[in-house]
């Protein structure tokens, strides 16, 4: 069975270095939801336009969000009717944190509630934009696995991660965790 994969980026949208920029290369049927404004996020308008893209794709789409995406997917995901399988949220985003972009608006308080999916948090040790300990402290909230990856900065294209085979593996293991067919085959 096939599982439709949507690519959230975060703040500025994913480059072409950017591993999930690579990821759709590798995955050219993958879809990438597309924002209004990358570089003044404000969250009703980036829940609205994940929940209108959700809508058309079903309840079997898997969400690979990084760093803002993330925050977008949890709010999303706390007033939303739709459903998804699964996410990989990348590089959650601590707000308090200086290097936060102060263009982003409206995505706190952060949603406590668990996630009514699966999911896995992904976070770095020098990640600039989130601490570990923060996102611990999301993924307990959230009711998501945690993985750290060692020292990658935020896991993006300044990252050199290439392709970022790890994150696929992490991916690959997440659905398999929760029984879930893995084939992405277009």
């Amino acid at each position: 069975m096939h599982h439709p994969v949507l690519i959230h980026p975060g703040f500025g949208n994913s480059d072409e270095p950017h591993w999930q920029s690579r990821w759709q290369q590798l995955f050219p049927y993958w879809q990438r939801v597309e924002q209004d404004d990358w570089l003044h996020p404000d969250c009703n308008q980036w829940v609205a336009r994940l929940d209108a893209t959700l809508a058309t794709m079903g309840e079997d789409t898997v969400v690979v969000a990084h760093s803002l995406g993330c925050l977008t997917l949890a709010h999303w995901a706390s007033q939303s009717k739709h459903r998804i399988r699964a996410a990989l949220l990348v590089a959650v985003p601590d707000p308090a944190m200086p290097a936060y972009p102060p263009s982003a608006k409206g995505f706190t308080p952060l949603p406590a509630a668990v996630l009514p999916f699966p999911s896995l948090v992904v976070t770095s040790l020098n990640d600039p934009y989130g601490s570990p300990e923060f996102a611990h402290q999301q993924a307990l909230a959230w009711g998501s696995g945690l993985v750290e990856v060692g020292a990658l900065g935020h896991i993006n294209g300044e990252s050199g991660l290439g392709d970022w085979q790890e994150g696929l593996d992490l991916l690959e293991k997440l659905l398999q965790r929760q029984q879930i067919d893995t084939s992405f085959a277009g």
